[in-house]
């Protein structure tokens, strides 16, 4: 055994120490050297002389860039045939390792077991062959199995799950996209149409007493009209946010106040559960804008409640998050309605344009929250918004 493990280090060093010489012959001459280490890097002979063609264009490249630059091409400046040239190289670089780790584990384990041979019957250099070769298992599976994996099993699941994905984005975005055009046509082809019929009665009879009734009509569906293009243009806009460190009770008190009218006339009584709150990282204006239409929409739900009618509003701090509760006793959402409070166009209010609750989603998820809705028809609505606490350092 010792004397074959011998013979195979030996016939190794033989082999690899021609290849160090013919290395170092070719060495001298540009073509040759890359064709040395190109020849290492892989074995199908249309790849040498492509990786050989790429080398010499590097190496062109290289020499135009140094002389009218004075300086060598970086990283961020390398061509397609100097990263394969580099490739190539780290390839024949990584196989070479690998000869020189088998080349000295079998001179290594030949050498023990000659002196175990000549010491003792008992076979003890097998430990740390069968060690060292679990070692040169391993960074052979580095070198050639690992790859090989890469390219047959890991690639192919990795692009198959990729068109997966794509495909379900895809029919998501098409389906939304598709309702929403749907929901658009709607909104905006049933005003056009009142106000083409009035106006199409205007002309019949011109002299007519009503047509000032008609103008007054047909003017307002316009103007809904122009409200719902304006509020979709809002909505679909990608707006700058102008982020800073606020107070969220303050921002809450601002949204009151903005709302404190309304809230008067409606006879509601408001209820603040926080003393301070929380600061947060946010653009207090369009936050304010967020509550300020939680709040209009908890006024309107008080159109069948005749009396006893609450806001309450709290502002909390727990872990990570900061969040604010604004709860009514108001008429309540339905089930089967609830689940579409923040689409675009959904409205149960007979003027409303259906975006304030879309366009406030879309200002909480800007700043990295959430908002979610409770409800329970006859016994009032919660709407929860969770804004995340400043990271430390932020």
């Amino acid at each position: 055994m010792s004397f074959f493990g011998l013979l195979i280090a030996l016939l190794c060093f033989s082999h690899f120490s021609r290849r160090l010489r013919a290395h170092h012959r070719e060495h001298h001459g540009e073509g040759d050297h890359d064709e040395w280490w190109t020849r290492h890097a892989c074995h199908n002979p249309r790849d040498h002389r492509a990786l050989r063609q790429a080398a010499r264009e590097a190496r062109r490249a290289a020499r135009r860039a140094a002389k009218g630059l004075g300086v060598a091409p970086g990283p961020a400046d390398e061509t397609p045939e100097q990263a394969a040239l580099r490739r190539a190289r780290g390839r024949a670089a990584a196989e070479t390792g690998f000869y020189i780790h088998l080349l000295t584990y079998l001179a290594v384990i030949a050498f023990l077991a000659l002196i175990n041979l000549m010491t003792t019957h008992y076979p003890w250099f097998m430990w740390p062959a069968l060690g060292w070769g679990m070692g040169v298992f391993a960074h052979y599976m580095g070198v050639y199995g690992a790859p090989h994996l890469r390219e047959r099993i890991f690639e192919p699941v990795v692009e198959r799950e990729l068109r997966r994905e794509r495909a379900v984005m895809t029919t998501e975005k098409q389906a939304s996209i598709d309702e929403l055009s749907s929901t658009i046509a709607h909104e905006i082809r049933n005003p056009v149409a009142a106000a083409k019929s009035l106006v199409q009665q205007m002309g019949e009879d011109p002299t007519s007493v009503e047509n000032v009734e008609y103008a007054k009509v047909a003017l307002a569906e316009l103007d809904r009209v122009e409200r719902r293009i304006s509020h979709l243009l809002k909505y679909a806009k990608e707006e700058d946010y102008d982020f800073a460190l606020v107070s969220v009770a303050t921002v809450v008190d601002a949204a009151l106040t903005q709302v404190r009218n309304k809230l008067d006339v409606a006879k509601v009584a408001v209820a603040r559960n926080y003393i301070g709150g929380p600061t947060v990282h946010a653009d207090a204006e369009k936050l304010q804008s967020v509550f300020a239409n939680i709040l209009d929409n908890a006024v309107d739900a008080f159109a069948t409640v005749p009396d006893a009618r609450r806001i309450d509003l709290f502002v909390e701090n727990g872990g990570n998050d900061a969040t604010v509760r604004i709860r009514d006793n108001g008429c309540g959402i339905g089930a089967d309605k609830i689940e579409r409070v923040f689409n675009p166009f959904f409205t149960t209010k007979e003027k409303g344009t259906g975006l304030g609750m879309a366009i406030a989603k879309k200002v909480v998820e800007a700043h990295e929250g959430q908002i979610s809705v409770a409800s329970e028809p006859g016994r009032g609505t919660e709407f929860r918004v969770t804004l995340p606490l400043p990271r430390n350092g932020s």
